[in-house]
């Protein structure tokens, strides 16, 4: 990482994430990427790594002869395990749109008509818990475009946390301002931090408590009339509709590690939008532009992303494409996907020099 991301329960200093790259008959190379996030999908690196490497087993030499048919299959020999699941819908999606001669979001939004000036709002992280270095970093990005914050809260210091929110909240105004605990609050800390919201102009609050905390989260809500947007609290689309319908949720952060790879996502998304439900996309931090190029085809083929596209590959100090993508006056512009497929590949010589040293390269053939 380039420094250090503070959040409840964790500080990430360096990114763990599984590749994997599928060859079809014509040659063509699909790349699918997933993050360890043990605290969100219980999966680790270990598991992931373990997971791809049954699928590979399984799965390698079978025939799939369009994208319905990937969830129907993998579902067939390995259960759960979404993180997995999402590195291979990814890769074997990117393939399918690369055969089609097309970017992945054409393949994704199926008969919708997709805006040719169509951008993604980036959604930056506010996370060294230092208030006057926030504010000089939220300032400088906000003269290259930037309009959405995340200030991350929850890791011990309550005083300051109500603090940075009230204050980036208020030298913020006009721009789209939340607060993400990633369950880390009390109930009275998350009060605090929310009425502190509330009087400022924060936009919504992101998972205050633990996803089991749903009568509290509702309650949260109901007292401060502040959105809530779940993130760990969501696994699947049945978790959205649960959470809409018992108020504890008037928005969600979708990402692929969650919900199993892209046509799970844009799924998910269409439903939030159906329900009148805003709208955050998010990497795992940190990913690199291959899961940042996914996520990026995926808010393309859903459309209004209200609240933002949490980037991660930017907090890297080195991405393993050669030309990462990259925000445009603080957005990722359609323009930038116009590639058939993900239109973003690694470079073996990064491959190379990040290479886990415990868990070694596997590769199968037919």
């Amino acid at each position: 990482m380039i420094k250090p991301i503070k959040m409840a329960g964790e500080t990430i200093t360096h990114a763990q994430t599984v590749l994997i790259r599928l060859i079809d008959e014509g040659g063509r190379e699909g790349w699918g990427e997933a993050s360890a996030a043990p605290l969100m999908t219980g999966e680790t690196l270990g598991s992931i790594a373990a997971s791809t490497e049954y699928l590979s087993l399984k799965l390698l030499g079978k025939e799939i002869s369009r994208p319905d048919d990937i969830e129907f299959l993998q579902n067939q020999v390995l259960y759960s395990n979404a993180s997995a699941k999402s590195c291979y819908e990814t890769a074997l999606m990117d393939l399918f749109a690369q055969r089609q001669g097309v970017p992945l979001y054409q393949l994704l939004a199926g008969d919708r008509t997709v805006d040719a000036s169509s951008r993604l709002e980036m959604l930056h992280m506010l996370a060294s818990g230092n208030l006057e270095g926030e504010l000089e970093e939220a300032n400088q990005l906000r003269q290259l475009g930037y309009r959405q914050w995340k200030i991350k809260v929850g890791t011990g210091n309550l005083a300051n946390d109500v603090l940075r929110v009230r204050e980036l909240s208020k030298a913020l105004q006009g721009d789209v301002v939340s607060a993400d605990a990633n369950q880390g609050l009390t109930i009275e800390e998350a009060l605090a931090i929310a009425y502190a919201g509330v009087e400022s102009g924060l936009s919504f609050f992101e998972q205050p408590y633990p996803s089991s905390m749903i009568d509290a989260t509702s309650t949260l809500h109901q007292e401060t009339h502040l959105s809530i947007c779940a993130d760990e609290s969501i696994q699947s689309l049945e978790d959205i509709v649960e959470l809409y319908e018992r108020g504890a949720a008037q928005g969600v952060s979708l990402k692929l590690i969650k919900l199993g790879g892209t046509q799970a996502m844009v799924r998910a998304g269409r439903e939030c939008l159906r329900r009148g439900m805003n709208i955050n996309l998010a990497c795992k931090v940190a990913e690199t532009s291959i899961s940042a190029a996914a996520t990026a085809h995926v808010g393309f083929a859903v459309g209004n992303i209200a609240w933002g596209y949490s980037m991660s590959n930017r907090y890297l100090a080195k991405d393993i494409c050669e030309n990462p993508i990259a925000p445009i006056g603080g957005a990722i512009l359609i323009e930038q996907l116009h590639q058939p497929g993900l239109g973003y590949a690694p470079e073996a010589k990064y491959l190379a020099e990040f290479a886990s040293k415990t868990l070694p390269m596997r590769e199968f053939r037919i």
